[in-house]
């Protein structure tokens, strides 16, 4: 256990959520004492309670650099899918070790709260179409899991999802959309159907043509593998090409089948977002599970995408204490060079922590932080995001975060600029989101 950096912990933005972690003892650390201490119970009057471990989710573009401090008891249940930060208390405000990774305004809580708009918007738009299955699926995934990408549709705005494939060639242990029974719940339910062209045509043409900053994305968290359905999506792009160079289309992937990777390609697509844990084929298969692929077909993707002038980023599922391994960091630099990356995004991974560890095995992370300046270091032009972008936006750098800004300075140090938060309420976490 270490004590956060007072650099890295930031007012709780707008959009964060707090928790309580069923099954787990708070460890806090004691300024007085000078060490870290353990609360089982405490007594508020004459009643003594058992206490609760808590943590912190961060919203869009914000990465945690900590974990929360906590020790298991004897039958802990395994927590939903949701990325645990450690949270604190000072200042008469709650705090959380995070970085603001990328500061897109499209994805700022404020412009998905008025739920009210959003129904009358989805029944409009159902009305017009109520033969199309994706759009039906789209309306679910926007009321029923809030999926703020969902809602751009309804709104004609931004990023639009496109979820095609119910089957998937990995089992990855935090995949959102399909559990294990005997594990926590899916944080969603996967789509039942294969959409037609025509479909996804529907959903899509009116989206590039209209929307501002319009972007399409294959792969989605309702799905599962998008290159499942490679000749739906081939079609797909081709048509929406056909009719429009508007907008930019994207593919949410696992990197699996480079041939139909170059075949999208040829079709029109403009980018690719590969999503990984680890550049070690070890670890990556320790946590997505591959079926009848190797992680190698997954490095060879983001060569032909970039051989066929794509632009190419991963989904760095950003786990503190692991991806910040120096073993990790230096497989991830080997990586960059190989495929010459245009862009990381930086997620954190929704998992129980203690679940992950128990399968990634004990290591010891140098900071996410310092991982971060090691990257700005060795590839200057490299770009660090957490959304996808427009092709107008490939190779333009667009404001920096405060964080970035900090260590292109070569100094790291104050906070980032978070939007204070709104109250919270604590909960235990949901499976569905």
């Amino acid at each position: 256990m270490i004590v956060p950096d007072p650099s890295e912990l930031v007012p709780l933005p707008r959009g964060s959520q707090l928790f309580t972690l069923p099954g787990r003892k708070p460890v806090g650390w004691d300024e007085e004492r000078g060490a870290f201490t353990l609360s089982e119970k405490m007594r508020i009057g004459k009643k003594e309670i058992e206490c609760a471990a808590v943590a912190a989710f961060l919203p869009p573009g914000y990465i945690r650099t900590l974990l929360p401090a906590a020790q298991m008891r004897t039958g802990a249940p395994t927590l939903p899918l949701w990325a645990y930060s450690c949270v604190g208390w000072g200042g008469g405000k709650f705090c959380a070790p995070g970085l603001l990774i990328d500061p897109n305004p499209h994805w700022d809580p404020k412009y998905f709260g008025d739920d009210r708009l959003l129904k009358r918007k989805v029944g409009i738009s159902l009305k017009a179409n109520s033969r199309s299955r994706l759009l039906r699926q789209l309306a679910r995934c926007a009321l029923e899991y809030h999926c703020f990408a969902a809602k751009n549709v309804f709104f004609r705005r931004w990023e639009c999802p496109l979820p095609t494939s119910p089957s998937c060639n990995a089992a990855c242990i935090g995949c959102i959309s399909l559990q294990p029974s005997e594990c926590c719940p899916a944080s969603m339910e996967r789509i039942g159907f294969v959409p037609t062209r025509e479909e996804v045509v529907g959903v899509a043409l009116p989206h590039l043509k209209e929307a501002e900053d319009a972007i399409v994305s294959f792969g989605q968290g309702c799905e599962g593998e998008p290159l499942m359905q490679w000749q739906l999506l081939e079609r797909s792009i081709r048509r929406l090409r056909e009719e429009t160079d508007q907008g930019t289309i994207n593919l949410n992937t696992n990197g699996s089948f480079p041939k139909r990777v170059e075949k999208l390609c040829d079709a029109g697509l403009d980018s690719i977002r590969v999503t990984l844990n680890s550049p070690h084929p070890k670890y990556y298969n320790r946590y997505h599970k591959p079926k009848r692929y190797t992680f190698r077909k997954v490095v060879d993707s983001l060569l032909i995408a970039k051989e066929k002038g794509i632009y190419t980023s991963i989904n760095l599922l950003v786990f503190p204490g692991f991806t910040d391994r120096e073993r990790e960091i230096e497989g991830l630099v080997g990586l960059i060079k190989k495929t010459n990356l245009d862009l990381i995004q930086m997620r954190n991974l929704n998992i129980d922590p203690d679940l992950y560890l128990q399968a990634m095995g004990k290591g010891e992370g140098v900071g996410i932080s310092k991982m971060i300046e090691i990257l700005k270091k060795e590839f200057p032009r490299l770009q660090l995001g957490y959304f996808n972008r427009t092709k107008e936006n490939f190779h333009k750098n667009p404001p920096p975060s405060p964080f970035i800004k900090r260590l292109c300075r070569k100094s790291v140090h104050g906070s980032t600029e978070p939007v204070l938060s709104e109250p919270f309420t604590l909960r235990e976490p949901q499976g569905k989101r």
